[in-house]
């Protein structure tokens, strides 16, 4: 699908862009001067500006002066960077609290707050509403046409919740939209439960602590309203970002307008944003040093929000945070091979936060291209000026180009919320677990992957895994089936098909809408705390039958015994185990323990033309996920030539006219030597390479080759 919207490419056509969030306005005016110098020695030519200005900008309500932004762009421009311009509505200003004090958010624990922090306005506030519209509507008058412009960026990394009263009436008029009458949200609440049927909508109030609060803010006795709360703050904040991209659209037309969200974030479903940005952009702060496999994930993820198109990583830090508990420096060569792996997945920009370190508050000690002392000879600001150097080098190589795949890996923030939600299941299980676990075998397989929503088109996959596919929602049973039908093959885990869209059981077996597909059902599910293991053997069938054969004519020598467990794992299991009732489907893994050892813990069932419904009914291991990934891959011949080196990654990049950009990172800890699977041209240092050339790589070295389409 494409789309006619405004992208960056349609303004940015030479290189990706390099650089990031500049805050001049925090330093005296001379600095100005040294830190563009800086940025020149670095190959640094795009900017953000103006992000966190609103104070500065709007000094009371009725007051608007951008003189310092007007010296900021121009003196930018003036030096020959880009720019992306932001609406300065990443936090709201102190007079804004103080004159309408209702501004403020209001906690899960029913508090009003005083002004502090940034995320700090209400965003059902009207009054929010209008005067950051009104900032966005004078920025965008100012600056729209302007040579150096190259996008505009609202607010900044929206997230958190309000329970005020005023989202109180916005979410009943919300819900009036989605449920139509009390009859249907009735229904869909299951509301005769403990006697909470409501004859009124202003009965209903937020579900927080002091109303609907069961165990914590994730657990609340009715899930279906603690759903819907969830969705419309998502939904909120979304018409927070519609309201000043109206703003801007009334000035400019073309330029493309984005925010920059954050991963795998749990209090937003980006999937309902995704429409309204013309470019998805996002920050990437992993946890530790060791997150590579979970970051290729979350390119993968906010690639996937527009349909594959190129994504901007719009902050990564080029040394350190400053939001942990620990924060460890970046070792060398980690910000570069990081920075490459964002390419490699699918990003057209590359840029940092911060350019220059803040001199206080919260953030003085995360790190920046330049230090408070604005140093050009640190070992950081030398990977930086490297870095920016190849990028230079690498040109307009592969911008635009797409991520082929033949994996789609489902993703859902509704099936996330409902399953951490609720009660009776297992309060120690995390939705984003699962998914990497399964990520992660794909990605160590070297598998193209495309992690995508539940409403995607699928047709175009040969595979299509959906781990922890709690909810089914519109006709996404029946598309996995077609998958399936056609040759391909799906693949589920325990807990999936269990609640509709509301979030309400359905009176049927488990999976509900997936059973028939899967050739099983679920008869009872087990929860243990972590410390349990069971262990489940994995071994397929079919191949202990030709070991097995092999076995009887060689006279059951000690060879052929050893052949019989070819390909047996035993994986440690937690969390979560269902008892399966097969009902058509093959046993491929069985439980070792407790009152349901020796049933069927790993399942895959025969489908229509040549396909497979694999169901994963425990929460195994990594060594089980990977070996019932791998043996899925293998039977559609895409398992990649690096499979079984451990942390090398093989991405690809295809430009329109076919040409194939291969980067190969390696996030090990120890040097390999590899045979190459393709011809071509390292783009970063012009060597050229032959098929099947045997290449040694150290600990963070990365190739990034044009291959020659004959080797492909």
């Amino acid at each position: 699908m494409t789309s006619s919207a405004p992208h960056p490419g349609d303004l940015i056509r030479d290189k990706i862009p390099y650089g990031g969030d500049y805050n001049p306005e925090q330093w005296p005016r001379a600095v100005w001067d040294e830190d563009l110098a800086a940025f020149k020695l670095a190959h640094i030519d795009t900017l953000t500006i103006g992000v966190f200005d609103w104070a500065l900008l709007q000094p009371d309500e009725d007051t608007y002066d951008l003189t310092v932004l007007d010296e900021i762009v121009e003196t930018a421009a003036g030096a020959g960077k880009r720019l992306v311009i932001a609406t300065a509505t990443g936090a709201m200003p102190p007079w804004l609290a103080h004159r309408h004090p209702e501004v403020c958010r209001t906690d899960f624990e029913g508090r009003r707050h005083v002004y502090g922090q940034r995320h700090n306005a209400c965003p059902s506030s009207p009054v929010f509403r209008r005067l950051s519209a009104a900032l966005a509507d004078r920025i965008a008058q100012r600056y729209a046409g302007h040579p150096a412009l190259v996008a505009w960026h609202v607010g900044n990394e929206y997230g958190g919740a309000c329970y005020c009263d005023t989202c109180a009436a916005a979410f009943r008029e919300w819900l009036r939209v989605q449920h139509g009458s009390l009859e249907a949200l009735n229904d869909a609440w299951n509301t005769t439960f403990w006697s909470h049927r409501f004859t009124d909508w202003e009965q209903i109030v937020p579900p927080n602590a002091l109303s609907e609060h069961w165990r914590g803010p994730n657990h609340t006795a009715f899930q279906g309203i603690t759903l819907d709360y969830l969705r419309f703050t998502s939904d909120a904040m979304l018409a927070n970002f519609v309201d000043e991209k109206a703003a801007i659209r009334r000035y400019d037309a073309t330029t493309p307008v984005t925010t920059n969200f954050m991963g795998m974030y749990r209090p937003i479903d980006y999937h309902r944003w995704a429409a309204h940005l013309d470019f998805a952009s996002w920050d990437n702060y992993p946890p530790d040093d060791r997150a590579h496999a979970r970051m290729a994930l979350t390119h993968d993820l906010m690639r996937g929000l527009k349909d594959g198109a190129p994504f901007w990583l719009m902050e990564q830090t080029p040394t350190m945070t400053a939001s942990r508990d620990v924060n460890p420096v970046k070792r060398p060569g980690v910000m570069r091979l990081w920075s490459w792996q964002a390419v490699a997945h699918g990003a057209d920009a590359v840029l940092f936060f911060q350019m220059r370190q803040s001199r206080g508050a919260c953030e003085k000690y995360h790190g920046a291209v330049l230090d408070h002392a604005g140093r050009t000879d640190t070992r950081s600001f030398r990977e930086v000026a490297a870095l920016g150097e190849e990028l230079k080098r690498l040109g307009d190589a592969v911008l635009g180009a797409r991520t082929p795949a033949r994996v789609a890996l489902l993703f859902d923030w509704d099936s996330w919320w409902a399953a951490e939600i609720t009660d009776g299941l297992n309060r120690h299980l995390r939705y984003p677990d699962v998914v990497m676990a399964y990520h992660r075998a794909l990605w160590q397989a070297n598998a193209g992957v495309d992690v995508v929503p539940v409403t995607a088109d699928l047709s175009g996959y040969d595979v299509v895994v959906a781990p922890l596919l709690h909810m089914i929602k519109g006709d996404v049973a029946e598309r996995l089936e077609q998958v399936a039908a056609r040759g391909g093959t799906v693949l589920t885990t325990f807990l999936s098909g269990r609640v509709d869209e509301h979030d309400n059981a359905f009176l049927a077996d488990v999976p509900g809408p997936l059973a028939s597909m899967f050739g099983l059902r679920v008869e009872e599910t087990d929860a243990q705390p972590p410390d349990v293991v069971n262990p489940v053997r994995l071994a397929d069938p079919d191949d202990d039958a030709a070991a097995g054969a092999s076995a009887n004519a060689a006279g059951a020598s000690a060879e052929a015994a050893h052949a019989a467990e070819a390909g047996v794992v035993t994986s440690e299991a937690r969390l979560t185990f269902e008892v399966v009732i097969p009902q058509g489907a093959q046993v491929i893994g069985t439980y070792g323990a407790d009152f349901y050892a020796g049933t069927p813990a790993v399942t895959r069932n025969r489908v229509g033309d040549g396909g497979e419904a694999w169901y994963v009914a425990t929460s195994l291991d990594d060594a089980g996920v990977e070996w019932v990934v791998r043996r899925i891959l293998d039977r559609h011949g895409l398992v990649g030539p690096y499979a079984d080196v451990e942390d090398l990654e093989l991405a690809v990049r295809a430009a329109d006219d076919g040409t194939r950009t291969a980067f190969l990172l390696h996030h090990g800890r120890e040097p390999v030597d590899v045979t190459l699977h393709a011809a071509g041209t390292d783009l970063l240092t012009g060597q050229e390479y032959a098929h099947g050339q045997t290449v040694h790589l150290e600990p963070t070295d990365v190739l990034v080759i044009q291959e020659r389409p004959e080797s492909s």
